[in-house]
């Protein structure tokens, strides 16, 4: 098993089939070689302050090494992104709901359903986008102009 290291990498895995959890989503992607599985972590800020993103990090990575077993898949890439409640849940209730998500990721898979494959909603510089048009200022510029002045 492998570490995911880069932002490209937990970028694509948030692009495809995911299955939330009370403790964590599990994020997975299948990738086009037949290689090691990848995994990634990752805990926001809103979880803690950098202990407890730590406790919850240590987790999640130690669930992922017990499941590693059986249920991972070779060529997919999983990123586990923890909540607040993997710093209090029962490491067994944790355990189960993994066995869980990763089933529900893998028949979605097979099922053709997911995100994976989903077009964005919106594209850069997308052909009917039009900028808006300058706002003309009301007030002349310069000095006013006086009645008499014109010849």
């Amino acid at each position: 098993m492998e570490r995911l290291k880069h932002r490209t990498d937990f970028r694509a895995a948030a692009a495809a089939t995911r299955a939330p959890g009370k403790a964590f989503v599990l994020l997975a992607r299948r990738r086009a070689d037949q290689g090691a599985v990848r995994v990634g972590y990752t805990v926001s800020r809103q979880v803690g302050n950098a202990v407890e993103r730590n406790r919850a990090r240590r987790r999640l990575r130690e669930l992922m090494r017990l499941a590693s077993a059986g249920s991972l898949h070779c060529g997919h890439d999983y990123v586990l992104v923890g909540r607040r409640a993997a710093l209090n849940s029962p490491f067994g209730d944790m355990a189960k709901e993994l066995v869980a998500a990763l089933t529900r990721v893998h028949t979605a898979e097979l099922q053709g359903t997911g995100g994976a494959g989903k077009p964005p909603l919106h594209e850069a510089g997308a052909p009917n986008f039009t900028p808006p048009k300058p706002r003309r200022n009301p007030e002349p510029q310069g000095p006013p102009r006086s009645a008499d002045a014109e010849h």
